[in-house]
């Protein structure tokens, strides 16, 4: 990934390259959204702008002809993102951004993505069937509730939400590890909201959800930025202790596959905003560190 990104400075060519030909692809897009993010964050936010307006060409065909925005969506978000981040050099701030990108990608999708809403739909009605079908074959008849139009598009805000912030950090990792190596891993690990951020987030996410079921997936929004807040703290924890990438493999594991965990990574973060775990920790490491030096000179005399 470090020679991608490495190609991708080499030159106008280079990263037009990469952002032209990964944006027409729902395989890789994502590579082509990271390539812009990092040619904004080091070239500026004209040049950019200049990769963006060429790789949305064949993101947008892909959408006027297949009714697929999703390639289109995350260019967009990402560039976003990265020009914030540019703009701010508050890596806080530029994730805090995904919240209007999700939220403006849902509604953009409800009102304009009747098309691909229409697909999905169907996709959901078919594959609900046939685990109707399977349940049935035990039990009685099973009826599985059916996500509604608007349902869908709020996931579909959160999910461009969160590649959004996944491609700005790849590109953020790869703009460290050629010009500051180590500095993205120092960076993400201070990554915290404070109170009132972290309050008013939660706040958005509980008028969402209860305003009724078909809103319930955009609450999912107003979490990403705190997603990773949490998951942050967790790496500044590993590091502060010194173990392994043992325990954060099972922390992402678990997060994939388990909604509760999901839940307790946010809760951590807004915890944290109130808390402030890094300080309290850093405090506790200075006290040990001073009675050990005590014990040393009372073992010396």
């Amino acid at each position: 990934m470090k020679g991608l990104a490495n190609f991708v400075m080499r030159g106008r060519l280079q990263a037009l390259l990469v952002a032209v030909a990964g944006s027409g692809s729902l395989l890789f897009c994502w590579i082509s959204a990271a390539a812009i993010a990092l040619v904004a964050l080091r070239q500026g936010p004209g040049q950019g702008l200049w990769l963006l307006l060429w790789a949305v060409l064949p993101a947008g065909a892909l959408m006027l002809v297949f009714g697929d925005s999703g390639p289109f969506a995350l260019l967009l978000g990402t560039t976003a993102l990265a020009l914030v981040l540019r703009l701010t050099v508050s890596l806080p701030l530029a994730l805090l951004a995904s919240v209007p990108v999700g939220l403006l990608t849902g509604l953009g999708i409800s009102v304009f993505g009747g098309e691909l809403l229409a697909q999905m739909l169907a996709f959901f009605d078919q594959f609900l069937a046939s685990l109707e079908q399977q349940m049935a074959a035990d039990n009685a008849a099973v009826a599985l509730p059916r996500p509604t139009a608007l349902q869908v598009a709020g996931m579909l805000g959160a999910a461009n939400a969160t590649l959004s912030v996944l491609c700005l950090l790849l590109a953020r990792w790869w703009q460290a590890a050629l010009y500051n190596p180590g500095g993205f891993g120092g960076e993400f690990r201070t990554l915290y909201y404070p109170p009132a951020v972290s309050t008013l987030l939660v706040v958005g996410a509980a008028a969402l959800v209860a305003m009724g079921p078909e809103f319930r997936p955009w609450a999912a929004v107003c979490a990403v930025p705190l997603t990773a807040a949490g998951l942050a703290l967790a790496h500044a924890r590993v590091a502060q202790r010194g173990r392994g990438s043992g325990l954060l493999t099972a922390l992402y594991v678990g997060w994939l596959l388990v909604d509760l965990v999901k839940l307790l990574v946010v809760l951590l973060a807004v915890v944290d905003s109130w808390w402030g775990f890094r300080q309290r920790w850093a405090a506790v490491g200075q006290d040990v560190r001073r009675r050990d030096e005590e014990d040393d000179r009372d073992n010396r005399g």
